[in-house]
C-alpha cells in the first residue's frame, strides 16, 4: 500500500484540487505541482533551454498559473494548458536570448543513479547510457522533443502533448514510432 506524502492531498479531481488551491490550501497546490511538473520541465527542456532558462520557464509557467487560478474553465485541461503555457514561455525566452538553440547537454538530462553498488555495472550502465545518448541526440529535434515527453511518468496525454509541442494529436503515436525506428536503426546498424 502506497501512502500520500504529507505535504499532498490524496486522489482528488483536478477541479477540487485547482478550488483548493485558490481558497488558499498549500496541500491542494502541492498536489498540483507534484502531478504536472514533470511535464512542465520536460516542455522547457524539450526547447532546448539550458538548465537556467529552463528553470526560469518552469517557475514562470506555475507563476502564469497562480495568477490566473479562479480563471482555468476546463479543470481537467489543465495539463494542456500547463503545457501550451510553457511552450509560450520557452519561445519567450528563446525570442529573448535571440540565439541559437543549444544542443550540446543532452548527457545531463538522464540524472547519474548512484545506488548500484558494483563498479562494473555503473560503468556498464554509464557506457550503455553515454550511447543511448549520444545517437539519441542525433535524431531531428522534434523526435527528440515528442520521445522526451512521452517517456515521462506519468506520461502526459496525447492532448498535452499535442498543446506542448503544437502538433495535432494524430500525428504523435506515427511520429513516435518513426523516432523510435531511427533510433532504433542508430543504435542497431
Amino acid at each position: 500500500m502506497t501512502q500520500t506524502p504529507p505535504h499532498t492531498l490524496p486522489e482528488l479531481d483536478t477541479a477540487a484540487l485547482l478550488r483548493q488551491a485558490a481558497e488558499g490550501s498549500q496541500r491542494a497546490w502541492n498536489t498540483i505541482v507534484e502531478r504536472y511538473s514533470g511535464l512542465v520541465w520536460s516542455v522547457a527542456r524539450s526547447h532546448r533551454l539550458g538548465q537556467a532558462d529552463a528553470a526560469d520557464v518552469f517557475q514562470a509557467t506555475w507563476l502564469r498559473l497562480v495568477e490566473h487560478l479562479g480563471a482555468i474553465r476546463e479543470p481537467d485541461r489543465l495539463g494542456s494548458w500547463l503545457a501550451t503555457t510553457a511552450r509560450r514561455e520557452s519561445l519567450a525566452v528563446l525570442r529573448r536570448a535571440g540565439r541559437d538553440l543549444p544542443v550540446g547537454d543532452l548527457l545531463t538530462l538522464e540524472p547519474q543513479d548512484r545506488t548500484a553498488p558494483e563498479v562494473d555495472s555503473d560503468l556498464l550502465r554509464r557506457e550503455r547510457d553515454g550511447v543511448l545518448w549520444r545517437e539519441f541526440g542525433q535524431l531531428p529535434g522534434q523526435c527528440q522533443s515528442v520521445l522526451r515527453l512521452l517517456l515521462l511518468d506519468p506520461a502526459p496525454s496525447y492532448a498535452e502533448v499535442s498543446a506542448a509541442l503544437d502538433i495535432p494529436v494524430g500525428s504523435i503515436g506515427p511520429t513516435r514510432a518513426r523516432c523510435l525506428d531511427q533510433l532504433r536503426r542508430r543504435l542497431n546498424p
